[in-house]
């Protein structure tokens, strides 16, 4: 790997465009379905090793597409979130969940404090470190942006709201969005929808952004909206030009020129 994209730990993250030169930085927690070849299956057959138990579908190719509009850096998971969601501290009960949604995790049941201890260090101290690492590079606190992804149907009950825009005590750029998503788009948009801080999704902005003053805010965007490049690519060029719009609402100046996604 070069300078600007990399990994890091064994496999637990990636860092893309890591020159880039906006006061921006992505993440994307939930960017991949990956196990790698020594835990087996988990017990799962393949349809859920790739559903959304495993990994934010769509989630890290709107995120690229951000990349690439602002020239901002994006640390990226590489590993699926049945091994450790790094959007979890270590002591969370599901930051390696024994099940997910309605599913069992076959093999994450029982497992030994070692083999916990283990998977901490395999997977949430590399991408801990390379977010904070990143971070650290800035001369000043960037504006922080987490991309994820969500499921139209939630235990049997579909979800009305298209993309969340969610914030823990630090709710500027979010607020700002808010009152400026009739502009950039027609879709349903709500604030700490479908999840909020009580449901321990705010993990990143707490540990990384609130710290250090850093404007910041979590998306959420419906699956079925980002299920194509085509679509995938369409909502990054709006959403960029949301985020440019509502950072300059803030006073915060990103350094970007907001450059069309491909």
């Amino acid at each position: 790997m070069t300078g600007v994209e990399r990994e890091t730990g064994a496999g637990a993250a990636r860092l893309h465009n890591g020159d880039g030169r906006a006061a921006m930085l992505l993440v994307c927690e939930h960017a991949s379905c990956h196990i790698p070849a020594e835990y087996g299956d988990l017990g799962l057959p393949p349809a859920l090793r790739e559903a959304h138990i495993a990994w934010d579908p769509g989630a890290l190719a709107v995120a690229e597409h951000l990349s690439e509009a602002f020239d901002a850096p994006l640390v990226a998971g590489a590993a699926s979130r049945l091994l450790f969601d790094c959007n979890r501290p270590p002591e969370a009960p599901d930051a390696i969940p024994e099940r997910s949604e309605i599913h069992d995790i076959p093999g994450n049941r029982g497992l030994t404090a070692d083999a916990r201890a283990d998977r901490v260090r395999r997977f949430h101290d590399p991408f801990r470190a390379l977010l904070a690492g990143t971070l650290a590079r800035f001369a000043a606190p960037p504006v922080l942006v987490t991309v994820h992804s969500f499921t139209p149907v939630y235990r049997g009950a579909p979800r009305a709201v298209q993309i969340g825009l969610l914030h823990d005590s630090d709710d500027r750029m979010a607020r700002a969005m808010f009152d400026r998503a009739g502009v950039h788009t027609d879709l349903a948009v709500a604030l700490n929808q479908p999840y909020g801080p009580g449901d321990g999704v705010t993990h990143t902005l707490r540990a990384h952004a609130l710290p250090v003053g850093a404007p910041n805010v979590m998306l959420e965007i419906r699956n079925d909206l980002i299920a194509t490049p085509r679509a995938q690519a369409d909502i990054g060029r709006m959403l960029a030009g949301w985020i440019a719009a509502a950072a300059a609402d803030c006073g915060i100046v990103t350094g970007a020129e907001g450059r069309p996604c491909a």
